[in-house]
């Protein structure tokens, strides 16, 4: 498996797995899909930053990203960074998840953050297991703090110190 930088060709192949993860999933709290140009704007965004993307790839399949921004805005929160893991169905439970998130906080602690931050739906037990598992600690629960599917959701904070 290769961890690189997404490119613009990737794209395509990230919006396959991300969108029906909108769609289908409180994963995500937003409803609103990617397109081309928003994804390819967001990357530009957080490279300009000295942020990343990462894709994992196998056999020219991209089978996840991870990708990371500051956790909150302002320059007290410049060393604090909130990330994003996204799988494709095929490489779940594979170990694909572990070997991006190993990169983006390499590559975060490189870029000078002191702390990664998890923001996990309440009921997506395995992704709160899958951070508690790779040295995540829980730090908080903010009740009915996002809405979809016409339901409240609560969101678990996840903290490690990188």
């Amino acid at each position: 498996m290769l961890i690189r930088p997404a490119a613009p060709a990737d794209i395509p192949a990230i919006l396959e797995f991300w969108n029906p993860i909108i769609r289908e999933t409180t994963i995500i709290f937003s409803s609103e899909e990617r397109t081309v140009e928003s994804l390819g704007a967001m990357i530009d965004t957080r490279r300009a930053a000295g942020r990343e993307m990462l894709v994992a790839e196998h056999a020219g399949e991209i089978l996840g990203i991870a990708t990371y921004d500051q956790f909150r805005g302002g320059n007290g929160y410049r060393h604090a960074m909130e990330h994003t893991v996204l799988l494709a169905p095929a490489a779940r439970g594979k170990g694909t998840g572990r070997v991006l998130m190993d990169a983006i906080c390499v590559h975060a602690r490189n870029a000078g953050a002191h702390t990664m931050v998890a923001a996990v739906a309440s009921e997506n037990g395995g992704g709160i297991a899958f951070h508690e598992a790779i040295g995540f600690q829980r730090v908080g629960l903010l009740p009915q703090s996002g809405r979809k599917f016409e339901r409240w959701l609560d969101l678990v904070l996840l903290q490690k110190t990188l």
